[in-house]
């Protein structure tokens, strides 16, 4: 029996319900990122990297190259960084109201350059979880 279409979406989305997932999509947005400047831009151990990187890889939305000892990653096809751009129109709509959030995230929804800035990508604040500050 075939899976129904709407449960395959559903399991889409939910591989990209990771902060770290969406972060690291963010970032390869601008073009391949050696695994060592993801952990620079992302503030977390180097194995929960590998491991949310592994999920990305297993569902195809990124691509894993070896230069020599170095491993970049990259995002397997644009619409991958369409999803991210409708997700933030959204966003801008939604949080319309809560206008730190939406100049936050105006902030980070500055226009791709056309040479990768991986060293220079904006860092992304952690959000406090519920019932921490």
């Amino acid at each position: 029996m075939q899976v129904p279409l709407y449960q395959v979406k559903a399991e889409f989305f939910r591989m990209l319900g990771h902060p770290v997932r969406i972060r690291v999509l963010e970032l390869l947005q601008h073009g391949p990122v050696p695994v060592r400047d993801l952990l620079a831009d992302i503030d977390i151990e180097p194995s929960s990297l590998s491991q949310q990187l592994a999920v990305l890889r297993r569902s195809g939305i990124v691509v894993s190259v070896r230069e020599g000892s170095t491993v970049r990653y990259a995002l397997a096809g644009g619409d991958v960084a369409e999803l991210l751009r409708a997700a933030r129109r959204i966003l801008t709509e939604l949080l319309a109201g809560q206008s730190e959030l939406l100049a936050e995230l105006r902030q980070t929804d500055a226009p791709v350059p056309s040479v990768p800035a991986v060293s220079s990508a904006p860092r992304v604040p952690s959000v406090p979880r519920s019932g921490q500050g």
